[in-house]
């Protein structure tokens, strides 16, 4: 039977245990495992598909959600990491080397950007930047030695939404390993290997996970031997996931799917009145008509997820007043959790970057973030205009 992501997201696979079988994933809280064979040992240590050897190398609960994510989004493997960076990281420094060439898109998240910029001065790794949905533009800044594309299917923190299919068309073509960052939309809302990603990187600690009580990361890849290249780098990385990381999000993805619905369905109701206040001056959301996304995400997607921006009138003051102002919205990192938290990006999530790198990313001094917890719409919708007012 072939099932659908949402009934796919709630069941796992369980140990035989003589006869019956655990309906939670197990918790191993362990560092290593005893053996019995000494070459079952010794070949343990060498693939990631091997007996359990050391924590560092994999563990039981942390193999079943990374089974459970390559499952969700159509890869073959992936590789759970302490952190989002983690994974992001295992994947750039796993695969560029000194004097390559990395194609980015624009708008991306102000860690990714600041680790490429990092690659840039110590390392020699050029980077070009190219509109998000433009695979002209990509193919024309291809060189001998370029390496690898990155792409986030919704951008933090303006929402722009990359064109999948024909980026990554144009970075298959040329042979180049194409990256996306699928954090904002999840799988249930955007599958980019079946788009023809060949490899997408989580935060897990935002939707996946759900609950504002996990770091973690992970990287799922549409080839076997380009994820066993990675697992080895992050072995020796030591970018290792925590198995009770990996047990707390296998438990939020058994909602993942119910609690996108409502994140969508208060993002959409919050940024249709926020359009039409009289000191909102710009809503970036692709579920708006007004979005420059608008028409591509309609086609990628079939929602636009629990996170937008949106501008005010009197720039950042208006941004700081607004910010001391709401109740029910907490002023704080992160996003996905059910909570609704409120942020000033160009001091926060992209506080490394420049003014015209800024700029580039589309972020403004009187930028503020929203992501949408599942409270009541209209709770929410009272605190804002209570802050705005």
């Amino acid at each position: 039977m072939e099932l659908r992501p949402e009934t796919r997201a709630v069941h796992h696979a369980q140990p035989d245990l003589d006869g019956s079988r655990p309906i939670s994933v197990p918790i191993y809280q362990t560092s290593g495992f005893v053996f019995d064979d000494p070459a079952v040992f010794a070949d343990a240590m060498g693939r990631p598909d091997g007996a359990f050897v050391y924590g560092r190398l994999g563990n039981p609960t942390v193999r079943a959600l990374e089974d459970k994510l390559a499952d969700l989004e159509g890869g073959v493997a992936a590789v759970a990491t302490g952190s989002g960076m983690g994974a992001i990281n295992c994947v750039l420094l796993g695969l560029l080397s000194p004097g390559d060439h990395l194609v980015s898109q624009k708008a991306i998240y102000g860690g990714t950007a600041a680790m490429i910029n990092e690659l840039e001065r110590r390392f020699g790794v050029t980077v070009t930047y190219v509109p998000e949905d433009d695979p002209d533009a990509l193919r024309a800044a291809v060189r001998p030695e370029t390496k690898l594309v990155y792409l986030e299917t919704l951008a933090n923190p303006v929402l722009q939404v990359a064109d999948l299919p024909g980026m990554c068309a144009v970075a298959r073509e040329l042979g180049i390993v194409s990256v996306v960052d699928n954090t904002f939309a999840t799988p249930m809302l955007c599958r980019p290997i079946e788009h023809g990603a060949d490899v997408v990187v989580h935060s897990t600690t935002k939707y996946l996970s759900g609950h504002t009580d996990v770091v973690g990361g992970l990287a799922v890849f549409a080839d076997d031997a380009l994820h066993r290249k990675i697992w080895h780098f992050s072995v020796e990385l030591g970018a290792t996931a925590d198995p009770f990381a990996s047990w707390l999000t296998l438990r939020g993805l058994q909602t993942l799917h119910l609690r996108m619905e409502r994140h969508c369905s208060n993002t959409r109701y919050l940024a249709t009145r926020l359009a039409a206040h009289p000191a909102v001056t710009a809503v970036h959301w692709p579920g708006l008509p007004s979005h420059p996304s608008y028409e591509l995400a309609g086609k990628l997607l079939p929602d636009f997820g629990g996170v937008f921006s949106f501008e005010l009138s009197g720039g950042r003051p208006a941004g700081e007043k607004f910010m001391s102002s709401v109740r029910l919205a907490l002023l704080a990192p992160s996003l996905g959790g059910v909570e609704t938290l409120v942020m000033h990006p160009a001091t926060t999530s992209h506080r490394s970057l420049s003014s015209e790198e800024l700029a580039r990313h589309g972020i403004g001094e009187g930028t503020i973030r929203l992501a949408v917890g599942i409270e009541h719409p209209e709770d929410l919708w009272s605190d804002i205009e209570q802050a705005l007012s």
